[in-house]
């Protein structure tokens, strides 16, 4: 059984993760994607920048969204206001983890809901604190799991999440890429009862 929306849900992501929350939660979609340049003004402050790329992503869908629900989503990772961004290459990934070791960061993730072109763009925020992480654990992390496709260098639900947090304030879902209950609230008003 899954929730009946007055539109058709487009997902703009290629995001397994995010695939695979939406589904738990009941939808039904249809993932597609276009190309978005991920840049944003540099002076825009670092907590805006996820809402932002959200957006971006979804002005790629303005014409589909007369007839359709257009999601789309950007996570960010940010140490010291500082975004940490995706790894260009595996060392670029371990400096990350080093700098996430034995401390806490924030992991805000902007979804954008365009219908009809009307955008709704909103953000969540968690705190997530890492223990500190040993290099053998940093080194088979990034061996096993190769994170390179991931902000800040890592998965919540892979194996350096799972053994190096020591706990969340905010949504799990938050830091896996999409916050769902936040979500919910934006889709409720399409669901057909």
């Amino acid at each position: 059984m899954s929730l009946t929306l007055a539109y058709p849900l487009l997902l703009g992501s290629n995001s397994p993760r995010r695939q695979q929350i939406l589904r738990d939660a009941g939808f039904q979609f249809e993932v597609r994607t276009k190309p978005t340049e991920e840049d944003f003004p540099p002076e825009l402050p670092a907590i805006e920048v996820p809402g932002y790329l959200a957006r971006k992503k979804a002005e790629a869908f303005s014409p589909e969204s007369e007839t359709a629900l257009i999601l789309t989503a950007d996570t960010v990772v940010r140490v010291d206001e500082v975004i940490l961004n995706k790894p260009a290459n595996p060392a670029e990934a371990r400096q990350m983890l080093q700098q996430l070791s034995g401390r806490m960061h924030l992991v805000t993730t902007g979804v954008c809901l365009l219908h009809r072109g009307r955008f709704e763009v909103f953000a969540d925020t968690a705190r997530v604190f890492f223990r500190p992480l040993s290099e053998w654990e940093i080194s088979y992390y990034l061996d096993a799991c190769r994170p390179f496709d991931k902000a800040g260098a890592y998965g919540v639900q892979d194996f350096i999440g799972m053994v190096g947090i020591e706990r969340i304030e905010g949504s799990y879902f938050t830091v896996m890429g999409l916050p769902v209950h936040r979500v919910y609230e934006a889709l409720r008003s399409y669901l057909i009862l």
